[in-house]
């Protein structure tokens, strides 16, 4: 039986309801984050400025190999978070309970993309598109994982102990280690995408594999750039860290772009 076709102010009522349910679900998702947020704010989102998060600990233990190696050997490491605004613990905590819940609906919100364009998709565009939003779903999550365990780290931590001069004390203030946390963290999601956008742009025939391969030095280059400018570090070692998983992205999209 064939579907009828919808009319243009039908796909308007179907989008209307689209983001009405999104919002509906993000407006729970925020206040449940909104109550949890002290616990995450304690245990997550604060971790690493102790000594005691994983990769501090397990990268401790490296610090004595070479000069090629960052020193986490500091177990006394501890950053005080200061807040100098009067309203600034409040729009905080507001705002990342937003981010949060905006990060966690991130498979429903593609679930009701999906839905919304599927009836105009044929029997393999579905499948090709749905496995494609899948797939995009779980890399966002991964880059935001990495962002969150590797890169905001790092970052932090050098900016944190790096001193032009020791009669300058370095005070962090709430609002500026949260622009860097959610900056860091959301970029690498972004930047996780990258073979998903391989994959869409050799569908539409902008670029293809052998694009991808002609230009891999001009890659590694600007790889290269953008991982020193997400990790400002002086070791060869931080640098590698992050541009690995992100040279390891750009061979996927290869993989995956048409021929």
């Amino acid at each position: 039986m064939e579907e009828k076709e919808m009319t243009f102010w039908g796909h308007l009522e179907a989008l209307r309801w689209v983001l009405i349910r999104v919002v509906a679900v993000l407006f729970l998702f925020m206040i449940a984050s909104f109550c949890f947020m002290p616990y995450l704010f304690e245990h997550v989102i604060l971790a690493p400025t102790t000594s005691d998060f994983p990769l501090y600990q397990w990268l401790s233990k490296l610090g004595s190999l070479g000069p090629f190696f960052p020193d986490f050997s500091d177990d006394n490491f501890h950053v005080e978070i200061i807040n100098i605004n009067v309203a600034s613990q409040f729009m905080t905590h507001i705002s990342t309970s937003f981010w949060f819940a905006l990060v966690l609906i991130f498979p429903y919100l593609v679930f009701e993309i999906w839905r919304f364009i599927q009836p105009a998709l044929f029997e393999n565009e579905r499948k090709n598109v749905g496995w494609a939003f899948c797939f995009g779903t779980g890399m966002f999550f991964l880059g935001c994982a990495v962002g969150y365990c590797l890169v905001f780290p790092f970052t932090f931590r050098f900016l944190t102990e790096y001193q032009i001069s020791p009669t300058i004390v370095n005070q962090i203030s709430l609002n500026s280690y949260m622009s860097n946390f959610l900056m860091l963290i959301l970029i690498m999601g972004l930047v996780f995408e990258l073979p998903l956008l391989a994959w869409l742009l050799s569908r539409l025939g902008l670029v293809t594999r052998s694009f991808f391969r002609k230009y891999r030095r001009h890659a590694v280059v600007i790889l290269l750039v953008l991982a020193a400018v997400i990790t400002p570090t002086g070791d060869p070692f931080t640098l590698m860290i992050v541009f690995l998983p992100l040279y390891l992205l750009y061979e996927l999209g290869i993989r995956f772009a048409k021929e």
